[in-house]
């Protein structure tokens, strides 16, 4: 095992997929915590922020949790 060399991993860069355009449009003052960390985890945090997130399922829930307090709008 002396002298052996690991074979490098390539990493394949990600295929551009579909991607949805997220703006918080109302306060996060007041909310319920899980609503929160949704909004934490979207990228956002404050009035008109906008993030363009990726398209899967786990990021449409996590809209759907929040969606009184976004704009949602068709990205790339």
């Amino acid at each position: 095992m002396a002298g052996e060399t690991k074979a490098k991993k390539t990493v394949k860069p990600k295929a551009a997929g579909k991607t949805v355009k997220v703006t918080q449009i109302a306060s996060a003052a007041g909310r319920f915590d899980y609503q929160l960390a949704t909004l934490k985890g979207l990228g956002l945090g404050k009035i008109s922020r906008s993030r363009v997130v990726e398209d899967t399922p786990a990021v449409r829930g996590m809209i759907e949790r929040v969606k009184h307090l976004l704009r949602v709008e068709a990205g790339s």
